[in-house]
């Protein structure tokens, strides 16, 4: 298994990425992307959306939400207000560069967090996972899509091996479930709500885990 990425890593990696993302990666991850959307948006209207790009998503939320969106990456966030700057979006109130494993956000600020192609590639999972719970309003949701890893099989080696060769562009195949459910487990008011695979070719998965408890053990 591969190494949590550094930080400093994946900033660089993204920052090479923001010029080419939107017309390389957006077709492959825009089935995950607008199935984590639509998730969150039964989830409640008030959103945060982690990793929120080149603003691909914008287009996936209704009228009737509030959508704040951060990145670490400031060429991304770049391109998402230049998009932002056309008036189309009036559902997204907020975009910045921020670091997901320190919020700038008040407890209990948000329905709903989201992280599409995130927290397998982020220096610390389980502190931004609990930095998600912290800014969560009881009863809401956080709705993470991605790859996970198979763990067993020929298609685990693959990508074991494969993991060993594109950390640095910003991809980690061999990341698996289980840490975020344990993470889960240990944090004293967070529970696993359920996970999807995302037709047709089920390579990504959303999961969903809701805040039950106003107070909420730190299990970073």
């Amino acid at each position: 298994m591969s190494h949590d990425p550094p930080h400093a890593t994946m900033a660089a990696a993204y920052a090479g990425w923001a010029p080419v993302y939107d017309a390389v990666c957006g077709p492959f991850f825009a089935r995950g992307r607008r199935a984590a959307a639509r998730a969150a948006r039964k989830a409640g209207t008030r959103i945060l959306e982690l990793g929120v790009g080149t603003g691909l998503s914008f287009e996936d939320y209704g009228p009737e939400n509030e959508v704040f969106g951060v990145d670490i990456s400031e060429p991304m966030i770049l391109k998402a207000r230049r998009r932002l700057a056309s008036g189309a979006y009036p559902q997204i109130r907020d975009i910045r560069v921020m670091d997901a494993h320190a919020l700038d956000y008040p407890d209990a600020s948000f329905d709903c967090v989201v992280a599409q192609f995130v927290i397998t590639l982020v220096a610390d999972p389980e502190r931004v996972l609990s930095e998600c719970a912290r800014v969560l309003r009881p009863g809401g949701e956080i709705i993470l899509v991605n790859h996970f890893y198979s763990e067993r099989g020929a298609v685990a080696a693959i990508e074991r091996w494969s993991a060993r060769y594109v950390g640095n562009i910003g991809l980690r195949p061999d990341f698996p479930l289980r840490r975020l459910l344990q993470w889960a487990e240990r944090s004293g008011g967070i529970v696993f709500a359920g996970s999807e695979p995302v037709e047709p070719l089920r390579i990504f998965t959303v999961v969903r885990f809701r805040r039950e408890a106003v107070g909420l053990v730190d299990a970073a």
